[in-house]
């Protein structure tokens, strides 16, 4: 990764530590070595940061990742919540909208031509997507119903031997919602994916 690139997501907005954003793209870079020509998909973007490591790895590697997301917040970023960010709510809909932001992290390491933003919501796409993935990032709505079917949508267009990576798995629940780390089990339970690596609260997986 190059230096400017990591310095400009360490400096994004957003919640993944610098360990786990360079695990991510370390796992992009052996994705795209081992799949074909297969894109990256990525579920929740917020502001950009996920979408500079990753999308950093598709630049190299001449292909293409594309960033879903409708952009007007998963619960934990609404206010009344921790994460809640009164900067990224539009004042004419008092709505959060955190598409500007993404685009100008985006566009300011020269990633336009490689980031493609998805602006809508993760059940509305999957139905009608029909390519293969060497890398699927599963970060959005950490609610029960949105992760579990996130997950059930999804995961099936990850290719064989391509990555399912999942964020903000805590085995511990004192440390963080239980959904992630509910899907991160159903991989593995599944029989179709094998755990290949972990950092932080991020978990890699490889489809068998």
């Amino acid at each position: 990764m190059k230096p400017e690139d990591r310095q400009a997501a360490e400096a994004a907005r957003g919640f993944m530590p610098p360990d786990e954003g360079l695990a991510l793209h370390a796992a992009a870079v052996a994705a795209l070595t081992a799949v074909g020509s297969a894109p990256m998909l990525e579920i929740g973007s917020y502001c950009g940061k996920s979408a500079l490591y990753l999308g950093s790895a598709a630049r190299d590697a001449g292909r293409v990742l594309f960033a879903l997301d409708h952009h007007r917040g998963s619960e934990e970023n609404q206010a009344g919540w921790e994460h809640h960010d009164a900067d990224l709510v539009d004042p004419d809909l008092d709505l959060l909208d955190t598409l500007a932001t993404f685009r100008s992290t985006i566009h300011e390491v020269g990633l336009e031509r490689v980031v493609v933003a998805l602006v809508g919501h993760s059940e509305v796409v999957a139905p009608v997507w029909g390519s293969m993935l060497a890398l699927l990032f599963i970060d959005g709505g950490h609610g029960s119903e949105p992760a579990h079917r996130d997950y059930e949508l999804w995961t099936p267009h990850v290719a064989p031997g391509g990555t399912l990576a999942i964020h903000d798995v805590f085995p511990d629940p004192n440390d963080g919602g239980r959904p992630p780390y509910e899907i991160y089990l159903r991989a593995i339970e599944s029989g179709e994916f094998v755990e290949t690596g972990h950092t932080g609260s991020l978990r890699l997986l490889r489809r068998v």
